[in-house]
């Protein structure tokens, strides 16, 4: 399987990384096909809400999400990775989200498995329930087959991670997978 991990944190060693790097490393040993994607760092520019696309044809703006699609388009499921901000992903990854609707009808053609993994401060039980309806709302929305998730609470900094049962969740959900 192709699997994309598009990874949402402007944080290159943080935690929702470190998790995510478990998960990799788990669906390698399933021999599956990982290619990561750091969009915290791209160059992607917001939706501009003009419509060109029409939800099938091509976006206007010139930046690196055209390589992006293709990516996304080409694999079989996708890994989202984000750090907790105020309830929600970070930015960088709502970027790439929002500009799917330029190839929403594609999107939706083929069958795509999806992940969640995600690291919060917080140790709150309710910390990450924003996060997760959004994720399955986009879930249910574009047809993706939901594979899971790890909803890291309490992890606010690597070695407050290195410390929790998520590393391993995280590596047996890419080994399941």
């Amino acid at each position: 399987m192709k699997i994309l991990v598009l990874k949402g944190s402007p944080h290159k060693n943080g935690s929702s990384n470190l998790l995510a790097d478990e998960f990799i490393k788990g669906a390698k040993e399933n021999n599956h096909q990982i290619e990561e994607f750091d969009v915290a760092h791209a160059n992607i520019k917001p939706c501009l809400g003009c419509d060109h696309c029409g939800m099938n044809g091509p976006c206007i703006q010139k930046d690196d999400m055209a390589s992006l699609k293709e990516k996304i388009l080409e694999s079989d499921m996708l890994v989202f990775v984000t750090p907790l901000y105020y309830f929600g992903m970070s930015a960088q990854l709502k970027l790439v989200i929002d500009r799917f609707y330029s190839f929403n009808g594609r999107l939706t053609s083929k069958p795509i498995k999806s992940v969640l993994i995600a690291a919060a401060w917080n140790q709150a039980d309710d910390t990450m329930d924003d996060l997760l309806a959004h994720y399955r709302t986009i879930c249910n929305y574009l047809d993706f087959d939901n594979q899971g998730e790890i909803l890291g609470l309490g992890c606010g900094t690597v070695s407050m991670t290195r410390n929790t049962v998520y590393l391993k969740q995280a590596y047996q959900l890419g080994k399941k997978i």
